[in-house]
């Protein structure tokens, strides 16, 4: 799905490009492009995977360790 901003009256240019790059970034096309520019090996590729799967599993230990995620109040 293409990602669109719309500029809203008296924003910016800076501030919408600032919107659409964070757009960009949230929905993975970054990540994507990234991976897409080089080949990685099979065995790489688990390796990588099974790091990341690692690094999640312990962020979310230590979420728990500190009793939770705390909620911003967003208005």
């Amino acid at each position: 799905m293409p990602i669109k901003v719309d500029v809203k009256p008296n924003e910016s240019l800076e501030a919408a490009l600032r919107r659409f790059k964070r757009q960009c970034n949230y929905s993975g096309i970054f990540r994507t492009a990234k991976a897409n520019t080089w080949h990685e090996k099979s065995s790489d590729k688990r390796r990588r995977e099974r790091r990341e799967r690692e690094r999640t599993i312990q962020r979310a230990a230590r979420i728990r360790a500190q009793g939770g995620l705390r909620r911003r109040n967003r208005r």
